[in-house]
């Protein structure tokens, strides 16, 4: 029998920290991850490439696969954040507002649940404030937008019954700006660390229904 197959739907955190867990669940897991590949199957241009972008881009990448029918992996690995609090310097607006955000979350939580989806949500992880509001940064990204833009995520998804990984308190708890490669991706061997982490996550949830 194959292992089970695990699909990842994140932003570039995971992307980074992709291929060593790959190699971390091999054996017990079988690893995919959104390709860009698939919106032309699914007919949908939204988010190309690899990164799952902002809530919005999620929910429609969602929506257009699920409504094609043969996208049903074993267990869905899910983020998004990181895109959605990214801040105009000059008129301070956000790309997706708090409120938004969180419908956005409810209704891909909607979408999965109805699906019976097995599904863990991620939670977005930190960034460095200094270094993400640096004069001349064509957006800026805040420590406390992290913390609002989880909080709310994390209502989201405990009221939808889906399991919460903490990958935020994990890497907070890896040092201060040292870990970073810079204002939000993390050097090299953070990311291994990262991967170990969602890993033996993954691992525990094995045998559990």
């Amino acid at each position: 029998m194959d292992e089970p197959l695990l699909f990842v739907l994140g932003d570039s955190i995971s992307m980074q920290y992709g291929p060593y867990l790959e190699k971390m669940i091999a054996g017990r897991f079988r690893y995919a991850r959104k390709t860009g590949e698939e919106e032309e199957l699914a007919g949908t241009d939204q988010a190309g490439g690899a990164n799952g972008g902002d809530s919005a881009a999620v929910l429609a990448y969602v929506e257009a696969m699920l409504a094609g029918g043969t996208w049903r992996p074993d267990l869905l690995l899910l983020n998004c954040g990181l895109h959605d609090l990214r801040t105009d310097p000059a008129t301070q607006a956000k790309q997706v507002p708090l409120q938004q955000y969180r419908r956005n979350l409810r209704r891909i939580a909607s979408l999965l649940g109805r699906a019976q989806q097995r599904t863990v949500w991620v939670r977005t992880t930190p960034i460095d404030d200094a270094a993400a509001c640096r004069p001349g940064a064509a957006f800026h990204r805040r420590a406390a937008d992290v913390q609002a833009y989880n909080a709310s995520a994390d209502e989201v998804m405990a009221a939808a019954g889906m399991a919460i990984l903490d990958l935020f308190g994990f890497t907070h708890g890896l040092g201060g700006s040292e870990v970073f490669a810079d204002h939000a991706h993390f050097a090299e061997p953070v990311r291994e660390k990262q991967a170990a982490f969602v890993a033996g996550f993954l691992f525990g949830l094995q045998g559990r229904p």
